[in-house]
């Protein structure tokens, strides 16, 4: 079985947990615990001959892990080790030790909850926490609970934070193994890097001369690895290997990077791979002695408002910087260059965020409604799910039809849950009727069931049309070349097309790519968009008018393309791939669907009826009877409006909404107003209403409503005489005492009427603007509300401009006249300025004293 590594010594008390129940491993990287643990504990007593299963997060980790363990025993695989992935699967009679994706233990124990003939489950790398893995953890505990006492369950990482963990699993044991790793020489950027692209190319040329080995360079996405390759290309090239490592390759790239190629002399080209944290955590990539780290992930965040999901590119959390600084120092001594400083380190999380806090849950909610949940506080979890999450896929589901009202597994849902697949790629198999349906959705679904990966043209945007890769991979099929996807990525998409129409139905072999018509195949097929949209009901969008690129979905909300994009120019779009950005969400991927076909395909989403509504740019209520889908109207005829009660609802809440613009607050409503609440608060006894903005928006139903009858615009509301409309809340006496206690205006000792200014104090009090000359032998202040309001007087000069502002007339003839007569008699030598004003006689606007 190999050298002895250091978890064997771990081996005896790993043991003697086991056999009383739970237990958790800790064991640093290198030190043998995905590979030697199941072949150590496959002959414990208490295991009893039974299988044993251990889940790997990744499908390249599964596959290594279980080739390595095969060799350790000088089998192939298949015999005592084999595994299963997604769509693959290499298990023999004999097997005993199974090593699989975290999703195959989901699907195998909802076939059979007593996972008969399974007496150990392990889950390693467990501190990646996946959304798999925590379902498949709470699924096995409430199987192990209810009827498999028996059942083991080892979680094992090498960075996890055990306690919680150990807590979950009943208090169980916590077992600690020792490492062998060499020692790695971690060295931090000076400062932080500016351009990342170009600190890291610069690291990797640097590494490269001032150390041997292979390197394995750490990057947030696709985009940066590519963008980096093509850097190094032209002149690294031709001397080594530049080898991404991402999700989104076919198994034999994947393996390329992971295992080096050795000439027959032993030797090799160098090699540097360009990875995505998937290759954080898995068996050793050999030949590995540096890393250099850009100290990012992209991650995948739901808005559960919208339902739709943002890649963020984040920090790592500590414990993933020492999983990838421990991948220098597996097999000699290495080192980590970490494009971060010291400083920067500071605040970093100390542990990876669960997915199940920011995930899609779609899926979950499906697995748990075929479990039998429909709350999932009816499982044990070590982070449960959020609930705006868990609402949003439960919305989902039952929009798609894989969910009742109540929240209970469909037959539909039930199909849907067979299928390695989203909930949303599965009803669109489901959904498919005819045979060459079937084929285009399993040609879609299988395109979409992992990341795009069209080669853009540097320096262009990606295409959004997703009709491009459906034109690849019939290209592919016919033998024809094409220019956006690569044959690896062809071969597994047709591979899991022709694996996925056996099995949502279509027995016996797939039908032929092109068959002869017949008559099942005059049927008129489905438009491959209007296909989609059964997967994607939300996110059918409408262009906004002419306006190329900017659409409405069908959910509410916006997205866009960007103008050039070829697809800018169909008016109807289905988008499977949002990212959202800010306000507006971007397309990433979509088809163009017609109208018709939307109309023929989802005829049971339409909806027609005569809609009385608010229209913006008339402002005004409209009637119209319109065929909806969600939020799209797909046509619109104008109707007479013959709906008072929502006519009237409409216009008083645009009233509400935009009181002042709305109502005619002219300045003779806005005086009355003021001239009313002065008298509520001098007059409280005298029952004044209250006829400020804030009650009247209130009480809009009862003082505005019965003048809006026959109304619909809100030109027709301005139309309304507002201070009349107030002057009406107050009774006929109430008129009568505001015109006495408040009056328009007062007439000056000269004889002029002089209008009063309600809303110009600063106290409340009304303001007289008046010329000096006029209150010539005035000796009191003039006031309102029989005297207990002095007005507030806003003395004039012959020029219209105030020379005093005062509530004390008396006291402005002895003390401010004087100066004021000084300063002006010179300016305004035809007006009067006696010597004593209180003995003058007023002078009325035609300049003549009056006698």
């Amino acid at each position: 079985m190999g050298p002895p590594l250091p978890v064997d010594g771990a081996l005896d008390a790993l043991s003697a947990a086991l056999t009383l129940g739970h237990a958790v491993l800790v064991a640093p990287p290198g030190s043998g615990k995905t590979t030697h643990i199941p072949l150590l504990l496959r002959d414990a007593a208490w295991l009893a001959g039974q299988t044993l299963l251990m889940l790997e997060p990744r499908r390249p980790a599964a596959r290594m892990a279980a080739a390595r363990m095969a060799a350790l025993l000088g089998e192939v695989l298949g015999e005592t080790v084999g595994y299963q992935v997604r769509f693959e699967r290499c298990i023999g009679p004999r097997t005993r030790i199974q090593v699989v994706t975290e999703g195959i233990l989901t699907r195998r124990i909802q076939s059979d909850p007593g996972l008969d003939g399974v007496g150990l489950l392990i889950f390693d790398e467990f501190h990646e926490r996946s959304l798999q893995a925590d379902l498949g953890l709470a699924l096995a505990l409430d199987a192990a609970q209810a009827l498999r006492p028996d059942l083991r369950i080892l979680v094992m990482s090498a960075t996890l934070d055990a306690g919680p963990v150990a807590a979950l699993l009943g208090d169980a044991p916590v077992v600690r193994a020792a490492g062998r790793s060499f020692p790695v020489d971690v060295r931090y950027a000076d400062l932080a890097p500016r351009d990342p692209l170009a600190a890291m190319e610069s690291a990797i040329r640097r590494a490269l001369v001032e150390h041997s080995g292979d390197l394995l360079v750490f990057l947030p996405g696709v985009a940066e690895i590519e963008r980096v390759r093509r850097r190094l290309e032209p002149d690294l090239g031709g001397d080594l290997d530049l080898l991404p490592l991402h999700g989104t390759l076919a198994v034999e790239q994947q393996q390329r990077a992971l295992v080096p190629a050795r000439a027959a002399d032993g030797g090799g080209r160098r090699r540097v791979v360009l990875a995505t944290d998937i290759a954080e955590t898995s068996v050793t990539i050999e030949g590995v002695t540096t890393v250099i780290d850009s100290g990012l992930a992209r991650k995948p965040r739901l808005d559960p408002g919208s339902g739709l999901t943002r890649l963020m590119t984040e920090p790592i959390p500590l414990a993933s910087a020492d999983q990838r600084a421990g991948r220098a120092g597996r097999t000699a001594p290495g080192v980590c260059y970490r494009l971060w400083t010291r400083a920067q380190e500071v605040g970093r999380a100390a542990h990876r965020r669960a997915e199940i806090l920011d995930a899609d849950l779609a899926q979950l909610v499906l697995d748990l409604a075929l479990w039998g949940l429909r709350d999932p506080a009816g499982l044990r979890w070590l982070d449960a799910p959020p609930a705006p999450h868990w609402a949003q896929a439960l919305a989902l589901l039952k929009d798609l039809g894989a969910l009742d009202a109540s929240g209970a597994i469909t037959p539909v849902g039930r199909r849907i849950a067979e299928l390695p697949l989203h909930p949303r790629l599965g009803r669109m198999l489901a959904q498919a009727s005819q045979p060459q349906d079937r084929r285009l959705a399993a040609d879609l679904a299988a395109l979409l069931a992992e990341r795009d990966s069209w080669s853009a043209t540097p320096g262009l945007p990606r295409p959004a049309d997703l009709g491009l890769r459906l034109a690849a991979l019939e290209a592919f099929r016919a033998g024809r070349p094409n220019a956006g996807m690569g044959r690896a990525r062809l071969v597994a998409a047709d591979r899991l097309s022709r694996r996925l129409v056996p099995m949502e139905g279509a027995r016996g072999a797939r039908p032929p790519r092109n068959p002869a018509p017949g008559p099942a195949d005059r049927t008129v097929a489905l438009e491959p968009g209007a296909l989609l949209a059964s997967a994607y009901p939300d996110r059918i969008a409408q262009r906004r008018g002419a306006r190329d690129g900017r659409y409405l979905l069908a959910v509410g909300t916006g997205a866009d393309l960007p103008p050039e994009d070829a697809l800018a120019v169909h008016p109807y779009l289905v988008a499977a791939e949002l990212d959202a950005r800010g306000r507006d969400a971007r397309i990433q991927l979509a088809l163009p669907v017609s109208e018709p076909a939307l109309r023929a395909a989802l005829a049971e989403r339409i909806l027609t009826g005569e809609q009385v509504a608010w229209d913006t740019e008339r402002d005004a209520v409209t009637a119209r009877r319109e065929s909806r889908l969600g939020a799209l109207v797909l046509d619109s005829q104008a109707l007479p409006v013959g709906d008072p009660a929502r006519t009237l609802e409409l216009l008083l809440g645009q009233v509400t909404a935009r009181f002042d613009a709305s109502l005619s607050w002219d300045e003779a409503a806005r005086q009355f107003q003021a001239r009313v609440a002065l008298l509520c608060r001098v007059d409280p006894a005298g029952g004044w209403p209250d006829l400020t903005d804030e009650r009247l928006r209130l009480d809009l139903d009862d003082w505005l409503g019965p003048w809006l009858g026959g109304l619909r615009s809100l030109a027709e509301v301005r139309a309304l005489p507002l201070k009349e409309l107030l002057a009406g809340l107050l009774d006929r006496g109430q008129r009568a005492r505001l015109d006495t206690l408040a009056p328009e205006t007062l007439t000056t000792p000269a004889g002029n009427r002089r209008r009063l200014d309600y809303r110009a104090g600063s106290a409340g009090e009304p303001v007289l603007p008046v010329p000096l000359q006029e209150l010539f032998g005035a000796r009191e202040t003039p006031s309102v509300c029989q005297g207990r309001v002095p007005v507030m007087l806003h003395l004039l000069s012959p020029a219209g401009r105030p020379v005093q502002i005062t509530r004390d007339l008396a006291g402005f003839w002895v003390r401010g006249y004087p100066e004021v007569r000084k300063e002006l008699r010179g300016r305004y030598p035809k007006h009067p300025w006696p010597d004593d004003p209180l003995t003058a006689s007023p002078v009325t606007r035609t300049g003549r004293p009056r006698r």
